[in-house]
């Protein structure tokens, strides 16, 4: 079987070993493992042969309290530990496991079982005669648990976990990232690592909020994440909030200052971890003699290694902490959550991580007349607040929206260059049309689009959409992309399927875009809801993000597509590429007016309509403002320019990140001085035709 196979294997409810072992039973080569007898009598405090696994290292222990220790205490709680089969226990079982380890003085036993599921060497299936069979093909993997062994396993997990000291929150962490987490060292083993996860929701001690979040960051895994949502939602009830204000408290700092930094001496070197403009964490190294620089110095790496692998450890762990925050303090746009000034003080503005987001956005603070009043990044909030929320454009007036885009590209802001984190003065807006009101069920606003499949299916993963593959398999020729939105109250579904050039291979090159359907949490089900009924803030986000999936993912965004020759989609190439602006590329118009007057190439810029146009010397060219191609005057020639694939930095600073505005500008650069282009294919495309108006100069 080939190693995708052993993946795919891996990611069942049984675990790989399970499966391995069916098979071979399948094929005669594997007797059936005998019955275990777990309802025998411990009266003369023996442990029936078979309970404890002879070789796991994770069992060490149970081996030698049952070899050198052998009570009826004692075999009573090993049985009783091996009776948990379900992936939480109930309150008997609890009650009964807290008894039986206080009889058996076994505390210290399921704590140690813990800590070395956590901690110690794999098993290896080369140690296995049990696989024979399987390693005559000269492949072997490696496991924390046997499946006949797990039962075993997570029942000495929950007995740590209810009997244990704040170690057990450490090892419970470390045990479900390593089970069910990417690039361990062990197959994937998603019940073991979903006990952990619950166990950690059950202890009660705060340090598990953390321990919850960065495992929320790190597990991809769907159905270990819908745990981890879960887990999180019981730990809150239990310290009487809410799920999103556990989140919010759960956030680590780091032990970061409050500015989103951390020093540290070593040998006389001066090394700085901080989060830095444009939301990235970097290390920095200065010299005794005060000068700095990106990398160690070679004092460093040789005298302080071990430190210096630290603070890059914590480096690393703080850009998994703001890119998760960033991503969280996003989805609020659509929440139209509000908090109390001191509490949002605490947990947004003051915190290392989170505050270093926030401070770059604009905020909403109600004072005591009731009066919401917006205040721009960076400033403090006028007389004594008392709530605050996100300002969303979709709340504000057209004149208010333009007032704070200028703002954000005012000589002061670009001078101190603050960038948001995402964009929000400038973000898209989209409003109920009569179509989709008349509707009743649903929007077409971006049906009968030609897309790119995997790079659409990508996407659907990077802005947390969850959607079935389309392929040749049951169910896999009618896409449904699902997301939830305002704070899970409310969800979108963008349908789509194969593309008329599917031929039944593994996966379509491109897909359909069809309708965007919305639904209403009711209980623990969901209902069909009309598009009239979606509030404006969860209407916007949700079509936002659809008109990115097709903005991006569309053939008319593909530079190379003119190539292609005529095919039965270069009607729709043409159209769509240089068509009608969508939201998203209208406000991108919106910035570039406000842009383009302070570029040291203005005088060969004009906005007309959907293009930008640059005047070079030896043509004139026209940007689309949707998709970045290029026509070129006087007779609309196509210029294919496909940018590089390494980023490259961006000749003007954005006060938000768009990759198509930075592809305009830099596209708008290079055409203003085309006479310096040295591409050869971009030259002779220019040069072709030799219909240039004026002479190189």
């Amino acid at each position: 079987m080939p190693n995708d196979a052993l993946a795919a294997d891996s990611r069942s409810n049984d675990s790989f070993d399970d499966v391995r072992a069916a098979a071979l039973r399948r094929a005669g080569r594997l007797a059936d493992p005998p019955e275990r007898p777990l309802l025998a009598s411990a009266d003369d405090g023996h442990v029936p042969e078979g309970l404890i696994p002879a070789h796991a290292p994770w069992a060490a222990s149970l081996r030698d309290r049952a070899k050198t220790s052998p009570t009826p205490e004692l075999a009573d709680f090993l049985r009783h530990l091996a009776s948990l089969s379900a992936p939480r226990p109930t309150q008997k079982w609890r009650r009964i496991c807290r008894e039986l380890a206080g009889a058996a003085s076994a505390h210290d036993l399921a704590a140690g079982v813990l800590r070395a599921l956590a901690e110690e060497d794999p098993l290896c299936s080369t140690d296995s005669g049990a696989h024979t069979a399987w390693l005559d093909s000269g492949h072997h993997y490696h496991y924390l648990v046997q499946q006949s062994d797990g039962d075993l396993a997570r029942g000495a997990v929950w007995a740590a976990t209810l009997t244990g000291g704040p170690a057990a929150v450490q090892h419970l962490g470390v045990l479900a990232l390593r089970a069910g987490g990417p690039g361990s060292d062990v197959i994937e083993d998603l019940r073991l690592a979903g006990a952990a996860i619950n166990a950690l929701a059950e202890t009660g001690d705060p340090a598990s909020l953390e321990s919850l979040w960065r495992l929320r960051l790190r597990i991809g895994n769907r159905a270990l994440r819908k745990q981890l949502d879960t887990a999180l939602v019981t730990a809150a009830g239990k310290q009487g909030i809410t799920a999103e204000q556990l989140v919010e408290r759960s956030v680590p700092d780091h032990g970061l200052a409050p500015d989103g930094s951390l020093e540290r001496e070593l040998g006389g070197h001066r090394i700085r971890v901080a989060i830095e403009e444009g939301a990235s964490v970097r290390l920095t190294f200065t010299r005794p003699d005060g000068g700095t620089s990106r990398t160690a110095p070679a004092a460093v790496k040789d005298d302080f290694a071990y430190e210096l692998q630290e603070l890059k450890a914590l480096a690393k762990e703080v850009r998994g902490t703001l890119s998760g925050e960033r991503a969280r303090v996003e989805a609020l746009m659509s929440a139209g959550r509000e908090w109390p000034y001191d509490e949002w003080c605490r947990h947004y503005r003051d915190h290392p991580v989170t505050g270093t987001l926030v401070r770059g956005l604009i905020w909403e603070f109600r004072d005591a007349d009731g009066e919401w009043h917006a205040v721009a990044p960076t400033a403090a909030p006028p007389g004594r607040p008392e709530r605050v929320r996100l300002w969303h454009p979709v709340r504000a007036s057209a004149d208010d929206i333009r007032a704070w885009r200028e703002r954000l590209v005012a000589e002061r802001l670009v001078a101190e260059r603050l960038r948001q984190p995402f964009k929000q003065a400038f973000r898209e807006i989209y409003v109920l049309t009569p179509a989709e009101e008349e509707s009743g069920t649903y929007s077409n606003r971006f049906a009968a689009h030609i897309v790119h499949y995997r790079q659409l299916y990508a996407l659907f993963k990077e802005r947390g959409w969850q959607a079935n593959f389309l392929g040749p398999h049951d169910g896999g020729h009618n896409g449904l992309a699902r997301a939830e939105f305002g704070d899970g109250r409310w969800r979108a579904c963008f349908h789509h399927e194969p593309a008329s050039d599917y031929d039944g291979g593994y996966a379509p090159e491109h897909a359909a875009t069809d309708q965007v359907r919305f639904e209403r949490r009711d209980g623990r089900r969901w209902r069909e809801a009309s598009p009239a009924e979606v509030p404006p803030l969860v209407f916007s986000e949700a079509m936002r993000d659809v008109d990115l999936f097709v903005g991006v993912t569309s053939i008319a965004a593909d530079p190379d597509w003119s190539d292609r020759g005529e095919d039965r989609f270069a009607g729709y190439w043409r159209t769509a590429t240089f068509g009608a602006l969508t939201a998203n590329a209208e406000v991108r118009r919106a910035a570039l007016e406000r842009i383009v007057p302070r570029l040291r190439i203005a005088d060969r810029c004009t906005l007309d309509g959907r293009f930008l146009v640059v005047r070079g010397d030896l043509r004139t060219y026209r940007i689309h403002l949707g998709s970045a191609n290029i026509l070129m005057e006087p007779d609309d020639t196509y210029l294919c320019i496909v940018p590089s694939r390494g980023r490259s930095d961006s000749k003007v600073f954005l006060p938000f990140e768009d990759e198509r505005l930075s592809l305009i500008l830099s596209k708008a650069f290079l055409l203003a001085a085309d006479t310096r282009i040295t591409d050869p294919t971009i030259v002779h495309q220019i040069r072709r035709g030799a219909r240039w108006t004026s002479q190189p100069g």
